[in-house]
């Protein structure tokens, strides 16, 4: 078995998953744990967080790997909590959608070329992109509705999609360097498309 093999299964996992999500952020229930663990599963959430995983196993050394993931999962517990507080003021403009589209963007870029900003700039990204999903995130629990499960759901469903863009990323770095960077540049591209069409359909 080639190093490409294990490839195959990653990417199927991701395309499954992206193609069963939806962009809205609306129109399921959004208290308790199960709502949580559902609502990164809307297709921008999905490739920004997945992208986290590959901007961070292709532009941070190895035992700095988790830095991407767990500044994007502060930064986002911090927004989540703003957000419960702010709510409709914060689904009428769709700002926040727009940020998070232009999020995908940005990733796309990095992950295309991951060393091409200082790390400490490319992780001050990542966790600006994360307050922006949980401001999404907090703004759509209802008054009332428990923000502890709720946020256990959402963190639980975005640490599992940074893993999953972590393994993809790992199974890329093993990958010869030319193939690799390749691999890189075209999965960047995909997830800029990805965004700028997100961001037309605001």
């Amino acid at each position: 078995m080639t190093k490409t093999k294990p490839l195959v299964p990653a990417l199927a996992l991701l395309l499954t998953v992206a193609a069963g999500s939806a962009a809205a952020h609306t129109g399921h229930e959004t208290a308790g744990a199960v709502a949580g663990l559902a609502h990164p599963l809307a297709l921008d959430h999905v490739l920004a967080m997945v992208a986290v995983g590959l901007w961070s196993a292709a532009a941070l050394p190895p035992s700095q790997r988790l830095r991407g993931p767990a500044a994007f999962v502060l930064a986002m517990l911090a927004g989540a909590s703003l957000g419960t507080t702010l709510g409709a003021q914060l689904r009428a403009p769709g700002i926040v959608e727009a940020g998070i589209a232009a999020s995908v963007l940005v990733f796309g870029a990095l992950v295309a070329a991951p060393r091409l900003l200082p790390r400490g700039v490319g992780l001050a990204l990542v966790a600006a992109a994360g307050a922006l999903h949980g401001l999404a995130h907090g703004a759509e629990l209802p008054a009332g509705g428990g923000f502890a499960g709720y946020a256990g759901g959402f963190v639980a469903t975005t640490v599992l999609l940074h893993a999953a863009g972590l393994g993809l990323g790992r199974q890329l770095l093993a990958l010869p360097a030319r193939l690799s960077r390749g691999a890189q540049a075209l999965l960047g591209g995909g997830l800029g498309a990805a965004g700028l069409a997100l961001i037309a359909q605001l």
